[in-house]
């Protein structure tokens, strides 16, 4: 298991929270998803071979916010 932190821009409110926790803890190899609002941040727990930090920032911009 390995972790990682992204910084994650646009997020308004709680609503945004559980939209990108959703999003994240959705794709495969993601284990865990903590999304703070406070801090514009991301806190992922994911199997390296499923799933790499591309692809979560990939995801996150789909959904709709920014990963500067």
């Amino acid at each position: 298991m390995e972790s990682a932190t992204i910084k994650i821009a646009g997020m308004t409110c709680m609503g945004c929270v559980r939209s990108v926790t959703n999003v994240l803890q959705g794709l495969p190899g993601v284990s865990r998803a903590e999304v703070s609002l406070e801090r514009g941040e991301a806190k992922i727990e994911f199997e390296a071979g499923q799933v790499d930090a591309a692809a979560m920032k990939a995801a996150v911009v789909k959904a709709g916010f920014e990963t500067p």
